[in-house]
């Protein structure tokens, strides 16, 4: 993998059991602290509480992000192929690009993607769940239509827009993370990790693609600073490194100790 890529923070301003200023402000005091990349998620219901309470839809908040940031980059960890046209999806991102790029430089916009998980947002929204297979069979369809989109939009994104695909599983997913990702990112434990980057290694072969520019993208702990568990990954290979906040008041207070962290493995 990419081991002299840069380490990276990116936090998870996870949308649920809070109003939207609450939302902006935490995207406002992540970008002024420092982080690298603001991810949402996308459902359309919370993941906690029992899933009631406050929720809003992804892809129209990253517009107002796109426009409210000047310098972190941006994305949904990770956008369900199952809500939208693939066709639809790459101008959708081709347009965030463009609303981000400010000064004269290059869009900001992460397009991460999954197969989708999360049954009640498919029933309620009225999308069929199908099974695991179909939705991964999906995704591999939808990959190249998405590509084949960028390259036909006038104007065209501002730079080669990265991929984001997120999940471990190593019959079809990490396949199609081998052919199509920038990012792979999973919850994989560090004991684990060198498995899995084998069946990456793998399936790139198969492919014929060289997978050590994929960069590993992993979560950190939510509720302190394990550093033990953070060097760790990155012994294992993972360069950007995430972690998840939730409403109602979105506390930053162990963003700086993970930005000292990043800052010192940087050097």
């Amino acid at each position: 993998m990419t081991l002299d890529s840069p380490v990276r923070l990116g936090i998870q301003v996870q949308p649920q059991h809070a109003r939207y200023p609450a939302i902006r402000d935490a995207v406002l005091r992540l970008e002024d602290l420092g982080v690298d990349i603001v991810f949402n998620w996308d459902h359309f219901f919370p993941l906690s509480r029992g899933h009631e309470g406050m929720h809003f839809e992804a892809w129209t908040m990253l517009g107002a992000w796109a426009e409210q940031t000047e310098r972190v980059e941006f994305g949904t960890l990770v956008s369900c192929n199952s809500y939208r046209n693939a066709d639809l999806q790459a101008d959708m991102a081709r347009t965030l690009d463009h609303i981000s790029a400010k000064g004269g430089g290059p869009g900001r916009f992460i397009f991460g993607t999954g197969s989708g998980w999360f049954q009640r947002d498919y029933d309620e929204y009225g999308y069929e769940f199908g099974t695991p297979g179909t939705r991964l069979n999906a995704l591999a369809d939808a990959m190249p239509r998405i590509e084949a989109r960028w390259a036909k939009l006038d104007p065209p994104p501002t730079r080669k827009i990265p991929v984001m695909i997120g999940g471990k599983g190593e019959q079809k997913t990490l396949r199609i993370v081998a052919k199509h990702a920038d990012i792979w990112h999973s919850f994989v434990s560090p004991a684990d990790l060198p498995h899995k980057l084998d069946v990456l290694a793998r399936w790139g072969e198969k492919v014929g693609r060289d997978v050590s520019e994929i960069t590993v993208s992993n979560e950190l702990t939510r509720r302190r600073v394990d550093l033990e568990y953070a060097d760790a990954l990155y012994d294992a290979g993972v360069r950007l490194f995430t972690l998840g906040i939730g409403g109602p008041d979105y506390d930053l207070s162990l963003v700086p100790e993970w930005l000292a962290w990043r800052d010192a493995k940087n050097g």
